[in-house]
C-alpha cells in the first residue's frame, strides 16, 4: 500500500497518516503547482489548519549550515539504505501568513524529494525518524523533516538588434533578438530542445573569438542512454550548429511581431485619416496639426516595414544562425571533493552578426516589472545595505562573482533581520525574474537552490529558462542554472551550478579565458 491518505486525520490516526486535503494543500502558496506532502514530523506538534504558505526560503547562520558538507552525504546514504526513491534533498524554512500582517517564521526543513506513488506513509514516518536521529548525533535538534513529491526537471540569421530604450515601441519585440543575456536557443538539429545562453567569455590568449555559454543537455540530448563527450575536430569538420529562437520561441516571437503588425497597421489607417481632415481645414494652428500627425504616420510606417523585416529576416532557421558548438562535456554528477554538477557547453559565436549591437556581459531588466517594483523587491529591509540600482538604461551590469563564503554568509538581511540572498535571472521561459538563493548546497548531486521569491510572483524558472545565468543585486555571478523540480512545467526550487566552482572547469578547456569582454571581432 502507498502513503495512507484520508480524508480527515484524527487523534486515533497512525502517526503516518495524512489527510487529503493537508496532501493537496499544505505546500500551497509556494509555486503555482505546489508538490504534495507525503510526511512530515512536525504533525503532532503543529496540526495542520488550511493556511497559505507565503513563501519558501533559503537557511543562513544555523547550525545544520555549518555541518552540512559531513551530514548531507549520511543524509544521502541513509535513504539509498532505506531504499527511497528520492529526487533531491533541499534545506528551507517556510514563512506563513498569521493573524493581520504578521508572517510566521517556521524551523528549519529537511526536505526531501521522492518519486510520485513511490512511498508508504508508514515508510516515510520510518525514514523521517531515522534522519533526525542522525541529525541528533550532531547536535542538530529542532529541525523538521518533509517528504514531498515533485519531478526533478533538466529541460530544455541576421544581426542581432541593439538594445533599445523603454521609449522605443518595439522594445517588447526587440528584446529576444538583442545580445542581452538571456538570448533563447537551441542546437540547430534540435529546434524543438530550447534553452537561454549564460554569458559571454573571450577565449583569450592569441584569439580575438568570443564565446557563449549554456548547458550541455540544452546543446545535446541528455538521457540515461545518451551522454557523450563533444569537443569539434577542427577546420574542415562538420559543425554543430547554435541558432538564436527554438521553434516555440520563434513562435511565440511571430505572433508577437504579428501583433505588433495588425495594430501598427491600425494606427496607419487612424492617422491617414487625421491627415485627410486636418488638411481639409484652412490655415491656423491646422497646418501645425498636420505636420504632427504626418510625423506620427512616418514613425508608424516605419515601425510596420521594421516588423515586417524582422519577420523575413528570422523566419528561416539557417537565417538565425549564431555559431558553432567548441566544446561541451558529458552531464556528470558528484565531481570531486565538492560534488556540484558538471553540466555546460561552450559555442564560438559568429562576430559579425553580434558586434554592431554587443556590449558584453549585462542583462536587459526588460519592462514586466517596473523600475520601481523592482527595487523594492530587491530591497529586504529600508534601512538595508544598498546591493541594487535599477539602471538608467535598463541594463544591468554583469561584474564579478559571488564566493562560496558569501553564498553560505550573505551580508544582506530580510525584514525578520535574518539573511537572505536575492538573486535575478533573465531566461528563454520566464524572462526576468527575482528569486531567494538558500545557503546550503543541496542533492541530488550538490546543487545551489533557489526558491520563488513569494506567493504573489511568479516562478523563479521553468523548462526553457535552463541555461540562464543567475546573479546577485551587485551584478556578480552566481552560478549557472541546470534543472529544478516540480509538478508541470514550473519549477518549485531551481537548482545552479556555483559559478565559483564551474568558472576553473571551462578553463580547463579554455586556458585563456576571461570573462566581460567587451568588444566582438
Amino acid at each position: 500500500m502507498l502513503a495512507v491518505y484520508v480524508s480527515s486525520a484524527s487523534s486515533n490516526s497512525p502517526p503516518y497518516v495524512v489527510s487529503k486535503l493537508e496532501v493537496m494543500f499544505y505546500y500551497s502558496g509556494i509555486s503555482p503547482t505546489p508538490p504534495k506532502l507525503v510526511y512530515r514530523t512536525g504533525s503532532l506538534k503543529t496540526p495542520w489548519s488550511y493556511r497559505k504558505l507565503e513563501q519558501a526560503c533559503g537557511v543562513f547562520g544555523h547550525k545544520l549550515n555549518a555541518v552540512w558538507k559531513d551530514v548531507g552525504p549520511l543524509v544521502h546514504d541513509l535513504l539509498n539504505t532505506q531504499r527511497v526513491a528520492w529526487t533531491s534533498i533541499d534545506v528551507a524554512r517556510f514563512i506563513t501568513d498569521g493573524d493581520g500582517d504578521e508572517k510566521i517564521r517556521g524551523p528549519v526543513v529537511l526536505w526531501v524529494g521522492v518519486r510520485p506513488d513511490s512511498l508508504q506513509g508508514e515508510d516515510a514516518f520510518s525514514s523521517s525518524n531515522e534522519i533526525l536521529n542522525l541529525l541528533a548525533r550532531f547536535g542538530i535538534v529542532h529541525v523538521e523533516v518533509e517528504h514531498r513529491e515533485p519531478v526533478y526537471k533538466r529541460s530544455v540569421g541576421p544581426a542581432l538588434l541593439r538594445p533599445v530604450s523603454n521609449l522605443n515601441t518595439a522594445v517588447d519585440v526587440c528584446g529576444p533578438v538583442t545580445p542581452a543575456l538571456g538570448l533563447p536557443i537551441a542546437a540547430s538539429n534540435r529546434p524543438g530542445a530550447q534553452g537561454t545562453m549564460a554569458l559571454y567569455f573571450a577565449e583569450g590568449g592569441d584569439s580575438d573569438k568570443v564565446s557563449g555559454l549554456t548547458c550541455h543537455h540544452v546543446l545535446f540530448k541528455t538521457d540515461g542512454t545518451t551522454n557523450n563527450d563533444y569537443v569539434f575536430a577542427g577546420t574542415g569538420a562538420p559543425r554543430d550548429c547554435v541558432q538564436l529562437l527554438g521553434t516555440r520561441a520563434f513562435d511565440k516571437l511571430l505572433a508577437s511581431i504579428k501583433m505588433r503588425i495588425r495594430r501598427q497597421g491600425i494606427m496607419v489607417g487612424i492617422h491617414e485619416g487625421q491627415i485627410k481632415k486636418l488638411e481639409a481645414r484652412v490655415g491656423g494652428d491646422d497646418e501645425d496639426d498636420v505636420a504632427e500627425a504626418k510625423k506620427e504616420l512616418k514613425k508608424t510606417r516605419a515601425l510596420l516595414d521594421d516588423a515586417i523585416e524582422a519577420i523575413e529576416d528570422l523566419e528561416r532557421p539557417s537565417e538565425r544562425t549564431i555559431g558553432y558548438i567548441r566544446s561541451s562535456p558529458a552531464v556528470a554528477f558528484n565531481i570531486g571533493p565538492k560534488r556540484f554538477t558538471e553540466d555546460w557547453g561552450a559555442f564560438e559565436l559568429d562576430g559579425p552578426k553580434f558586434k554592431g549591437a554587443f556590449k558584453g556581459n549585462f542583462i536587459d531588466l526588460g519592462t514586466e516589472i517596473p523600475p520601481d517594483l523592482f527595487t523594492l523587491k530587491m530591497y529586504p529591509r529600508d534601512d538595508g545595505t544598498t546591493t541594487f540600482k535599477y539602471p538608467d538604461d535598463r541594463f544591468f551590469p554583469l561584474c564579478d562573482m559571488i564566493t562560496e563564503e558569501r553564498m553560505r554568509e550573505p551580508d544582506i538581511l530580510d525584514h525578520d533581520n535574518e539573511a537572505c540572498l536575492l538573486v535575478i535571472k533573465n531566461g528563454n521561459a520566464t524572462d526576468v525574474t527575482i528569486g531567494r538563493a538558500t545557503g546550503i548546497f543541496l542533492f541530488e548531486s550538490m546543487e545551489w537552490a533557489i526558491y520563488n521569491y513569494d506567493n504573489k510572483s511568479d516562478v523563479f524558472s521553468a523548462p526553457g529558462d535552463f541555461g540562464s545565468i543567475i546573479v546577485d543585486g551587485l551584478g556578480r555571478i552566481g552560478g549557472l542554472l541546470t534543472g529544478g523540480t516540480g509538478k508541470v512545467e514550473t519549477s518549485d526550487v531551481t537548482y545552479a551550478t556555483p559559478m565559483w566552482w564551474l568558472w576553473p572547469h571551462i578553463k580547463q578547456h579554455f586556458p585563456n579565458a576571461y570573462l566581460y569582454p567587451t568588444t566582438m571581432a
